[in-house]
């Protein structure tokens, strides 16, 4: 199209520069602090943690609660292992193995023979926090690798050791320690087994064998059919952790931690970039208020001019277009500064969430929400120019 310069100087005289660069203005805050809101809101929302992290424990132990005396172990059936399996919160869900024979452990020590009843427990592979050497174990072996609870270590060196008169043990020392495993079966049948502890976990609070093992041992020794699962390890998502309080109070289930602040947390921040966003949308509203009333002001003030130009010969949309290329241009500058002002701000918040595992979610969010919004507000300023010079063309 070619542009009159003479129609554009009769139009731009009654242009307010002051009016524009307002709506220009408050489009851009407005437009920033919604585009500000919408990616913190993305970052503390996405789950950016490694193994080592502050945020939350990704691990917790369900059990079924116990209440009064009961001699039934209390278990987890199949369609309730399957419906945790499909809970928001639940990413993984792995089985322990209980043993279904007797175990005594026995180690000397400073000279004494300590021994005591253990109870020995399976789970996956996939769900220790360490990987211990040596973890097998074949039908025919003389030999049981073993992973301990670091709580157990912590509770012999400083509860028990010192009282008793023994040394106080590092993890090394207790690893070559030869430790006697007496096996006793339903039908009293007894049978001894060398256990190396190879190493201690921080997440499992138990007596861990491997998975081969327990089954070959429950197998061997137990003439009852296999128990249920008592006890379950999940990996759990801590953005929907407070989701997961809610359930298990509802069900019945202990956890060995409290996940409700990391939940709460990531619900805090959410609600924080609500609060940002839908403030940011109303200045963005009150913005295109603004524009639109500084168009009907223009288009009013110009209402001589607009009609003598129709008189000869020009149709009212070729004169809106002249007031479109400015409302485009105006509405493209506010896009581009109001995306660049939420990518500089990025920085204050990123390296911060990052530290408590979460952080560096997707831009594309931001992009698609600032594209259709300044889209949309264009298309409706553009509307309301061609319906107020078709109302001036026939009225007259």
């Amino acid at each position: 199209m070619q542009y009159d310069k003479t129609v554009w100087q009769l139009l731009r005289k009654n242009i307010s520069r002051g009016q524009m660069l307002g709506y220009a203005l408050a489009n851009v805050v407005g437009l920033s602090v919604v585009l500000i809101g919408l990616l913190f809101y993305g970052d503390s929302q996405n789950d950016n943690a490694t193994e080592d992290r502050y945020f939350s424990q990704d691990y917790v132990v369900l059990s079924k609660k116990v209440e009064g005396i009961g001699f039934t172990a209390q278990t987890f059936t199949d369609d309730e292992i399957a419906q945790l399996e499909h809970q928001p919160w639940a990413k993984k869900v792995g089985r322990f193995t209980a043993s279904q024979f007797a175990a005594k452990g026995s180690v000397i020590i400073g000279g004494k023979e300590l021994s005591t009843y253990l109870f020995v427990e399976s789970v996956p592979d996939e769900f220790f926090d360490i990987k211990p050497r040596d973890w097998h174990f074949r039908p025919g072996d003389r030999r049981v690798p073993v992973v301990l609870s670091k709580d157990y270590l912590t509770l012999y060196n400083y509860g028990f050791a010192i009282p008793q008169g023994l040394p106080q043990l590092s993890e090394e020392i207790i690893g070559s320690l030869p430790l006697t495993l007496r096996l006793t079966g339903e039908d009293m049948k007894e049978e001894y087994l060398e256990a190396t502890i190879v190493g201690f976990s921080s997440r499992l609070g138990t007596i861990a064998v491997p998975q081969s093992f327990m089954e070959w041992a429950n197998a061997h020794y137990a003439k009852t059919e296999p128990q249920g699962t008592s006890r379950l390890i999940v990996e759990t998502n801590p953005l929907a952790s407070s989701d997961m309080s809610d359930y298990l109070k509802t069900h019945n289930i202990e956890s060995s931690a409290d996940t409700s602040d990391a939940g709460n947390i990531a619900r805090f921040l959410g609600l924080v970039s609500g609060v940002v966003g839908a403030g940011g949308l109303t200045i963005c509203l009150l913005a295109l208020f603004i524009l639109v009333l500084s168009l009907f002001l223009l288009l009013q003030k110009s209402r001589h001019t607009l009609r003598g130009l129709m008189l000869l010969g020009y149709h009212p949309r070729e004169i809106g277009r002249y007031y479109a290329l400015i409302v485009v241009a105006t509405n493209i500058i506010t896009l581009i500064l109001a995306l660049s002002a939420a990518l500089l701000c990025r920085p204050f918040w990123d390296q911060g969430l990052v530290d408590i595992g979460l952080g560096q979610g997707a831009v594309w969010p931001m992009f698609t929400f600032a594209f259709v919004y300044m889209a949309l507000a264009t298309a409706f300023d553009l509307f309301i120019i061609r319906r107020r010079l078709d109302e001036i063309w026939k009225k007259g």
